[in-house]
């Protein structure tokens, strides 16, 4: 059954799809290009999140992975440069300890009100796991996860001083002095495609978040979660111009001169991966018509940049009702990311979104007079 116990609810309409994006923190600005390793804009990360405040972004991902820089002490400063926008950060177990763990989330729920919550990621690569000492197989990190989520929940609940004695984690008298603001917890995501992956979301979580699949696609994976009363989100990219010409004409310059060589160095980390979200969203990529899985979702990107890479294009009304019809497949939430991010962040919370704003007033009312009703007619 979902974990109970959490005040700290969407402030939004509850019927209403959650829009998140995604922080630029591994600094790439093309969708065909590599990483811009080795470097920290702090600035221009700064920047970003104080426009996402302003535009009224739910909340901003804060990646985390080798390539890019730890997302902690990054969330840490950024609660300050900010009022309204939550932050959701991502992490793994096995990097400190849930008694560690817990007091920071705690002290930055303090720092910033509230506005974070967590995506736990078990791991994606052995390879990039072993850098940092840990050697587990798949279904031993999803283990640990739940030891590791089991205590925290503990934790929070004020189950204290708390003695824990598992297969990965063991504690004793355990107990944080700075609790959770305003009591309960922050929301919690869990990443992955695998039946382990969505078993600890609906044990641990509140919602499972999955890279994108068409609306028929994730109908299909979300079903297990949703008959548990769990929520479903999903991972994707995002281009909406205008009209539909312009967004393939900038999604051709997007992937013009791609670069060869990181797309052989992501094949090769895919190769050595025993993930099944990555695993999958390669499949997936692989199997699309000319690089479409349908005519607004493309997924010639993925190749460079990864399962988040499958982009939705089209115009802005396109775009607002494609994204509408996830809705109907049972998705709740969407964490989006854009090429450049920033300024495609711009154009869907004040193009794109009001649009499917409608749609869902229209499919609301609709409901309610037992008649479909077109978003122009709710808007007039």
């Amino acid at each position: 059954m979902v974990v109970s116990g959490l005040p700290n609810q969407p402030q939004s309409d509850s019927n209403e799809l959650r829009v998140h994006w995604n922080s630029p923190l591994s600094g790439q600005q093309k969708a065909s290009g590599k990483y811009g390793t080795g470097q920290l804009d702090f600035d221009a990360i700064v920047d970003f999140a104080q426009e996402a405040d302003s535009l009224g972004v739910d909340s901003l991902l804060m990646g985390i992975g080798n390539h890019m820089p730890d997302p902690l002490p990054i969330l840490g400063a950024l609660v300050r440069e900010t009022k309204r926008v939550k932050f959701l950060l991502a992490y793994r177990p096995g990097l400190l300890p849930p008694t560690l763990f817990a007091q920071v989330v705690n002290t930055v729920s303090w720092m910033s009100d509230g506005r974070i919550s967590l995506n736990l990621v078990a791991g994606t690569s052995p390879v990039e796991q072993a850098y940092y000492g840990d050697f587990l197989a798949h279904d031993e990190r999803y283990a640990r996860s739940n030891e590791f989520l089991d205590i925290l929940h503990r934790l929070w609940r004020g189950d204290t001083p708390l003695t824990y004695d598992g297969d990965h984690y063991r504690v004793k008298d355990a107990q944080v002095g700075l609790g959770y603001k305003g009591g309960g917890r922050p929301e919690i995501y869990i990443s992955g495609a695998s039946e382990v992956a969505q078993q600890t979301a609906v044990d641990h979580g509140d919602c499972w978040l999955r890279y994108g699949d068409t609306p028929e696609g994730m109908a299909a994976a979300a079903k297990p979660v949703l008959a548990q009363g769990g929520r479903v989100g999903t991972r994707m990219h995002v281009l909406a111009r205008e009209t539909r010409a312009e967004a393939l004409a900038d999604l051709a310059d997007l992937m013009r001169d791609p670069d060869e060589v990181h797309r052989k160095r992501i094949a090769d980390a895919v190769a050595a991966s025993d993930s099944v979200a990555v695993n999958t969203s390669f499949r997936l990529a692989e199997s699309a018509d000319s690089d479409w899985l349908s005519p607004m979702l493309y997924s010639g990107a993925v190749a460079y940049r990864g399962g988040p890479a499958l982009c939705v294009v089209g115009s802005y009304e396109e775009v607002a009702a494609y994204l509408y019809e996830y809705k109907a497949a049972g998705i709740s939430e969407f964490i989006f990311s854009g090429w450049p991010t920033q300024q495609e962040m711009r154009i869907f919370y004040t193009r794109v979104l009001p649009l499917l704003r409608q749609h869902e007033r229209a499919g609301a009312q609709g409901k309610q007079t037992g008649q479909l009703l077109s978003p122009e007619t709710v808007s007039s």
